[in-house]
Formats: C-alpha cells, structure tokens, sequence
C-alpha cells in the first residue's frame, strides 16, 4: 500500500496528520459553531412559534373585545332608545295635562268675564232704572208744578 501511495506522490504520515488537523478542526467547528448557531436556531424557532401562538391570543382577544364592543353598543342603543320613548311619553302627558289645565283656565276666564258682564248689565240697568225713576220724578213735578201754576 505504501508503494501504491508513493506512486501517487501522497506521504502517509502527512496525510494521517492532516486527517487528525481536520478531526481537531471539524470537532472545534462543531463544538463553538455548529452546536452555538443550532441553539440559537432553536432559540429562534422558539420565539418565532411563541409569536405566531401570542399573535393568534391577542386576534382572539381582539374579537372578544369586538364582540363585547358590539354587544355594549347594542345594549347603549337599545337602552337610549327606551329613554327617548319614554321621555317622549312624559312629554305627550305633560302637553295633555298643560292642554287640560289651558282649556279648565279659559272656561273659568270665561265664565268669570261672563259673570262680570251680567253684573255690569245689572248695574247699568239699575242705574238706568235709577235715572228714569227720578227723571219720571222730575217730569211730574214739573208736570204738577205747571198745573199748579
């Protein structure tokens, strides 16, 4: 064997050194780079899938959160719209009571004018009845002073 090496030129204590340099140098490539930049990798793949995991957390979240928004402003309308009808309800029987009251006050003003106009024609009438008993008064004296005379 070592003429057929000798034919191709190869030195075999030369070669058996420089495999023990690459099994030095393979053996520290793998213990500070390869091993070094797998952990990494798997630190990379780790945080990388605890992200994709976070993110699908916090789409849920934000779904629940959209739900729950929706159901809030649901209950917010529906409960403005309860205020509104009722507000509108206290406002017709406010505006029916204030008509009622309006209408009670009007007959009474009426029928206080009413009241006060007869009392004005009575008086007016007594008067006048007063004004033609003395001119009736007047008239016969000068009547019977005229025929005394």
């Amino acid at each position: 064997m070592q003429q057929l090496f000798a034919a191709f030129g190869v030195n075999v204590s030369l070669l058996i050194a420089q495999a023990v340099n690459f099994a030095i140098v393979l053996i520290a490539l793998w213990y500070f780079l390869y091993k070094p930049v797998l952990e990494m990798i798997e630190k990379r793949k780790e945080v990388v899938a605890k992200g994709v995991e976070d993110a699908a957390l916090a789409s849920e979240k934000l779904a629940q959160a959209d739900g729950e928004a929706e159901s809030r402003i649901a209950a917010a309308d529906s409960e403005a719209s309860g205020i509104v009808s009722s507000a509108r309800e206290a406002a017709n029987a406010e505006k029916a009571r204030l008509l009622k009251e309006a209408e009670a006050r009007a007959v009474a003003v009426t029928q206080d004018a009413e009241a006060r106009a007869q009392e004005i024609a009575a008086k007016a009438k007594r008067e006048s009845e007063k004004d033609i008993a003395r001119l009736a008064i007047l008239a016969a004296e000068k009547v019977l002073t005229s025929k005394h005379d």
